[in-house]
């Protein structure tokens, strides 16, 4: 067992990095290729990166019951299948309408990805770290979307980059493909509600949280080339802190409880988005960006523990599912509102709105972290692990 989990966690977590490598490569290039290459305007832009989310809410309360009932396997290679056929559709030579298909296929695939993975890597974690499992989770979404950007840059332009969407998956499916599930819910443990109730306002406080993401993935490139500077190290700066803190500080929740943590976080989210509004200079805003980055990491893991401690096994998958749902309904608004609010008021303006919804999240969040939850007891092996598998 490799830092106290057993190897099925680390397959987890390398195929969930490798998806989001391939997804990583996209985003920071996503505005950009829309705008210049296309010559779209910043409401398409809001458009593209939106619709996204849009399709994945949806998709998740679908992928949320089905993983419960079906299995984390065979959900997690359909995400990363999903994944790959929007890289083939980003480059078919049809203009904007092959980025909005890919970005729904994607949105799909995403979906499946990250619901399968984070209730799989919850079931086969100790019991008391399952904060860090959700951490060391958090380090591979981040990983990717750290590493991503960086090998698409070297590869030159987003067609390179959806080529590496394409192949980064083949490896994922190849491992995931001779694992094992050591544990399934008994024949008749599917969840009796497509909503958890107990995810609801954990999800709307995770959702306020994620409003500033459309501003950092899409605009953060315009709004510092507006002012002579680069959006890049910013940007690589504020998810490669987000992939180091989840990786070394995600078992915090577990050790001093969720609530310090969730509201550190949003303290350092506050002051890093009020920095960047200012587009400061070139070594302000890699700062700034690794402040937002380090406040990011954590209100995920305190949250998202809390809630999965509490849930039944039943239920494990579909409340992931509720939680991400809200932070794509939340994200998806904004970006569609983000487009809007660049063009009548400024860039500048996106990360205020930002600071609002972390004041929010401050408040819901309160009652969320009110109290620590004792671990939800794992279910029991079952005999044949795969004997439900399609």
């Amino acid at each position: 067992m490799g830092l106290g989990f057993p190897a099925q966690f680390w397959v987890i977590i390398f195929s969930t990095f490798l998806g989001f490598t391939g997804i990583g490569a996209i985003v920071p290039l996503l505005g950009p290729h829309v705008k210049i290459d296309l010559g779209q305007s910043d409401r398409i832009v809001g458009l593209a990166i939106g619709i996204f989310s849009v399709v994945a809410l949806a998709s998740r309360l679908l992928a949320g019951p089905l993983t419960d009932r079906r299995g984390r396997k065979p959900a997690l290679i359909v995400g990363l299948v999903f994944c790959s056929v929007a890289g083939v559709v980003y480059l078919l030579p049809v203009g904007v309408m092959a980025v909005f298909v890919a970005r729904i296929l994607q949105g799909m695939g995403e979906a499946f990805l990250f619901v399968a993975a984070a209730a799989w890597a919850v079931e086969v974690a100790p019991a008391d770290r399952r904060s860090q499992a959700l951490g060391f989770l958090g380090a591979g979404v981040w990983g990717g979307l750290s590493a991503g950007p960086a090998i698409g840059a070297m590869l030159g332009n987003f067609d390179a980059a959806a080529v590496m969407l394409v192949l980064m998956p083949i490896p994922a499916i190849a491992a995931l493909w001779r694992l094992q599930e050591t544990l399934r819910p008994h024949p008749d443990a599917g969840p009796k509600r497509l909503i958890p109730r107990a995810a609801l306002l954990p999800g709307l406080t995770l959702g306020f949280v994620n409003i500033q993401y459309p501003a950092m993935a899409g605009f953060l490139t315009l709004h510092l080339a507006d002012h002579g500077n680069t959006g890049g190290k910013a940007f690589s700066a504020y998810a490669t802190v987000i992939l180091t803190s989840r990786f070394f500080l995600g078992g915090l929740p577990d050790r001093i409880g969720p609530r310090i943590t969730f509201y550190f976080g949003l303290a350092c989210m506050a002051l890093g988005l009020f920095l960047i509004s200012l587009a400061p200079a070139p070594w302000l805003a890699i700062t700034a960006g690794a402040i937002t980055g380090l406040g990011f990491s954590l209100p995920w893991p305190s949250i998202a523990s809390t809630v999965l401690n509490r849930a039944r096994e039943n239920e494990r998958a579909a409340s992931v599912g509720v939680l991400t749902a809200c932070v794509d309904l939340f994200v998806g608004a904004g970006s569609f509102a983000d487009g809007a609010i660049a063009h009548h008021f400024g860039y500048p303006m996106l990360y205020w709105v930002a600071i609002g919804g972390v004041g929010i999240a401050a408040i819901l969040g309160y009652r969320v972290t009110a109290r620590r939850s004792e671990p939800h007891a794992h279910i029991e092996p079952a005999e044949d692990p795969v004997a439900d598998l399609a």
